[in-house]
């Protein structure tokens, strides 16, 4: 998430699954019921929409005019086939500006990348190539020149025919897919899922800005509306991951943040390590320690997640990156980051938001080389081969800012 792009998450923790020889209830798989009211979480509720996890693990979203129609209609008919239902949840953005105040601007600004070595990567000609990462987030302008050579397009369809071409349930879904329910029109775009998206995928060739993995493929999955007041959802968030991975995606960035409900969105990064799925996760701005005051999905821990601190040019943490020493793992450039916005423009911006993609570009160099390895490598690579410079040290895991030439090294020794 970045400075002023907070996202706060909602969602009610529910109580613990049935046992496999229990019959199930109406109550036992939606026990939120009629008294989600009476939850803290109650006033995030949207209660016309209802996330189901079925039992072949998949995820959609339901509507239904009251409960008592969801019950009736949806649920008591497809009971045996639901693991889990739960009300969908608001996602709401802080309404301040994510861009950062400078004077100073240098078009030719990558000192992040230098930081993490990706020149010596790019010099033995790992750039990403065929690797498909997922960026879960708000709007992507996918007609940006840096951008529009590597969105992973769906060849199976034909855009702009208002028809499911490829018959994968997702109509036009050519650049990507909006998973944002009823999306505010004439608004200014935001400028984060392009800024991200930049981060992870620029095509250097095309432009000033240099892209972590300029040869990687992006599916752009924007849940997050460009309206700050109206922001999305958690049930939009989990479909919008489901569909990248659906479509190839071995990485997704994940650069927003949560509060403590969020026991759906476990289970859907817990679906994903079934998948083989790297999540790479913005670890919030809030300046606090998520080991003492969890943060989520920052602080799920996941076997297949990474969370990313925010540093500095001079390689301190940044003031106002989350930390923790037990659930965030690693750091890596997040302040003043020079990346592509909407309408051909760049800009500056500062967060644990461009840190997260700096990882995932990382992630995708790697995987680019060693394509037999599996998302555990991945990240026992990225985290076994950190800088940490005496007097430097962070406030994480491993108490150290990325490298991703040393990742590169460390993985060819995992992966021979």
């Amino acid at each position: 998430m970045d400075v002023g792009f907070r996202s706060i998450i909602v969602l009610l923790v529910a109580s613990s699954f049935l046992s496999a020889c229990s019959p199930k209830t109406s109550a036992s798989v939606f026990p939120e019921g009629a008294n989600y009211a009476s939850s803290a979480c109650a006033g995030q509720a949207l209660t016309s929409r209802y996330i189901v996890q079925w039992e072949n693990g998949k995820f959609t979203v339901e509507t239904a005019a009251s409960l008592e129609r969801f019950k009736k209609d949806f649920l008591e008919p497809n009971l045996d086939q639901i693991h889990k239902v739960e009300y969908d949840r608001v996602v709401q953005l802080e309404g301040s500006s994510d861009a950062v105040a400078t004077n100073d601007v240098n078009p030719h600004d990558s000192w992040g990348q230098t930081m993490v070595e990706a020149d010596a990567v790019w010099s033995q000609g790992v750039y990403g190539q065929n690797v498909v990462v997922g960026v879960v987030d708000a709007f992507v302008d996918t007609s940006h020149p840096q951008l529009s050579p590597n969105i992973a397009y769906n060849t199976g369809e034909i855009p702009n025919n208002g028809v499911d071409d490829d018959h994968n349930g997702y109509v036009d879904d050519y650049a990507g897919y909006s998973f944002i329910t009823n999306p505010t029109t004439g608004i200014t775009p935001s400028k984060h899922g392009t800024h991200v998206s930049g981060i992870i995928a620029a095509d250097s060739s095309k432009g000033y800005i240099k892209g972590m993995a300029p040869q990687a493929k992006i599916i752009p999955a924007p849940f997050i509306d460009s309206d700050p007041n109206k922001g999305g959802s958690i049930g939009d968030a989990i479909l919008a991951m489901q569909y990248v991975s659906s479509r190839g995606a071995k990485i997704i960035n994940a650069s927003w943040g949560g509060a403590p409900c969020l026991q759906t969105l476990r289970s859907a990064f817990n679906e994903l390590n079934n998948k083989g799925v790297l999540v790479v996760v913005a670890a919030g701005n809030e300046a606090k320690d998520i080991d003492h005051f969890p943060d989520y999905p920052a602080a799920f821990n996941t076997p297949n997640q990474l969370t990313v601190a925010a540093s500095t040019s001079l390689d301190f943490m940044a003031s106002w990156s989350n930390n923790g020493f037990n659930l965030v793992h690693l750091a890596a450039p997040g302040s003043d980051i020079y990346s592509t916005v909407p309408g051909n423009r760049m800009e500056y911006l500062s967060g644990t938001s461009m840190a997260a993609p700096f990882v995932t570009g990382a992630a995708a160099l790697l995987w680019s080389d060693r394509p037999q390895a599996s998302a555990s490598d991945i990240k026992t690579a990225l985290l076994r081969s950190v800088d940490v410079t005496p007097n430097h040290e962070f406030k994480v895991q491993t108490m150290g800012r990325m490298n991703v030439r040393k990742a590169l090294e460390e993985l060819r020794k995992l992966v021979p």
